[in-house]
């Protein structure tokens, strides 16, 4: 039976009961990695002898029966520590010397029986919502002219092509929810202090969090990561799979008590200046429609995100560019970094590094705006998107047109530090998928998890890129 497009759910349940072995199913996921990756340049490093003898020893353990990721192959972002490989973070001018150890979210994978196979493809520093560098250009599997987003584009095209089922990325201003939206996934950027965060996590704006085609894969990468596996399992111990009820979930979701949200829809959240593609306008609607017909009150939400909200994301961008690329070799940096992070440096002469703003809408801006939803929706991104280029060899005005274009609607709920995701719903009129974002307040995974099931059940999407 071929592995390759089945889910982590269920190549993990097979391999739990002997249906097939670890081996087996790393070893068609590494042959189908060579066959489609000279297409799209998903993967930095592939580690196929390594992941070969790493999925024998999963094969071998004595808790082979019990791990939720049997023999499951994962891709990791190339901007967290994987022992015995250097973490390149996109950049020539990174250390090259190999991790000593694994980052605890690796660590948590490997001890759920997954599989490293290879280390995906980043911008520079992961600063922007591209997936070039010096390694390569990552392409959108759904079309290889544009771009899989980023910066987790690398894993984002990875499972969209079905060279792996399960991806890990991080998300400091939108970097799992935006590719994830440009390749047609689900994707979860957990609130504060529920997944072990990447080194360098932004003033406490990034996250560690999972990429998927399902969201009962989404929720048993979510609660590996997080170490607290109630996020993926319901009352009866199961695993979550695909449709699951709201009813079903953990968290007090129960049949005796069905649970009713009330959901807010935003198809424009911007200030103006900015504007969203009438299409992507429509699928918040129509999923708040959706959610509607299962029971759920929708009501639409006017306000518009504050101007400020937007300068303070803007300022901690560049901010952050400077405190990524100190340190390094200027000359082996590319022009988009040297001149994000030059921004940064100007800026920080006059004392501004965007925390003022992002402290505000934390402490309080968020939850007034928010109002008294349960969850919002809006779209995730604001454009389809953009080619697939060395954005890398372009300057600072290029560079955030094309992203601020884009991308403007994530960043207000890293810098709130609240949960949110993308769900698949529906297509373009260019043929590339449409995501919508759901956001909820600190301790809202699952309730977002639970509703993204539902959308799932009422409105399923094509799970992988046609690439024959």
């Amino acid at each position: 039976m071929p592995w390759v497009g089945k889910s982590a759910g269920e190549i993990a349940e097979a391999v739990r009961r002997g249906k097939t072995g670890a081996p087996e199913v790393v070893e068609e996921h590494l042959r189908l990695i060579a066959e489609r990756d000279g297409r799209i340049g998903a993967f930095r490093k592939v580690r196929a002898e390594r992941a070969m003898a790493e999925a024998r020893a999963v094969q071998e353990r004595p808790d082979l029966a019990e791990l939720p990721l049997a023999g499951v192959p994962v891709a990791v972002k190339d901007n967290i520590p994987v022992r015995g490989e250097a973490t390149r973070n996109g950049s020539a001018a990174s250390s090259s010397e190999a991790a000593a150890a694994d980052h605890p979210v690796v660590a948590r994978l490997r001890a759920a029986g997954a599989v490293v196979v290879g280390i995906t493809n980043v911008p520079e520093l992961c600063l922007v919502g591209f997936s070039d560098s010096t390694y390569g250009v990552a392409r959108n599997p759904w079309d290889p002219r544009r771009t899989p987003g980023g910066s987790s584009g690398g894993a984002a095209a990875a499972v969209a092509a079905g060279m792996v089922p399960l991806a890990h990325g991080n998300d400091g201003l939108g970097s799992l929810r935006i590719p994830a939206a440009c390749c047609g996934l689900v994707t979860i950027k957990p609130g504060t202090g529920v997944v072990p965060p990447p080194g360098r996590d932004w003033h406490g704006m990034s996250e560690n969090g999972p990429l998927a085609t399902t969201v009962g894969d989404l929720a048993l990468g979510l609660a590996v990561m997080a170490g607290d596996m109630s996020l993926a399992t319901p009352g009866d111990g199961e695993y979550l799979e695909a449709g699951s009820a709201i009813d079903d979930y953990p968290g007090g979701l129960t049949p005796s008590e069905p649970v009713r949200l009330r959901i807010a829809t935003a198809p424009v959240p911007l200030p103006p200046g900015f504007s969203v593609d009438p299409e992507l306008q429509r699928a918040v609607v129509e999923a708040g429609h959706t959610l509607a017909a299962v029971g759920h009150t929708v009501v639409e939400h006017e306000p518009k995100v504050p101007s400020w909200v937007g300068a303070a994301a803007i300022i901690g961008w560049f901010a952050c560019a400077r405190e990524d690329a100190e340190g390094l070799d200027p000359r082996r940096l590319e022009r988009r970094t040297r001149a994000l992070a030059k921004a940064g440096r100007l800026l920080a002469r006059f004392g501004l590094d965007g925390s003022a703003g992002r402290d505000r809408w934390r402490a309080h801006g968020a939850d007034q705006w928010f109002g008294n939803a349960d969850v919002l929706i809006t779209p995730t991104l604001a454009a389809v998107p953009p080619p697939a280029d060395r954005w890398g060899d372009r300057g600072l005005l290029a560079n955030v047109r094309a992203n601020v274009t884009y991308a403007p609607v994530t960043a207000a709920w890293n810098m709130a530090g609240w949960p949110a995701m993308n769900v698949p719903y529906g297509w373009h009129s260019t043929g590339m998928p449409i995501g919508v974002q759901l956001v909820a307040p600190p301790g809202g995974e699952p309730q977002l998890l639970a509703l993204a099931a539902q959308l799932e059940t009422a409105h399923p999407w094509l799970r992988h890129a046609p690439m024959d």
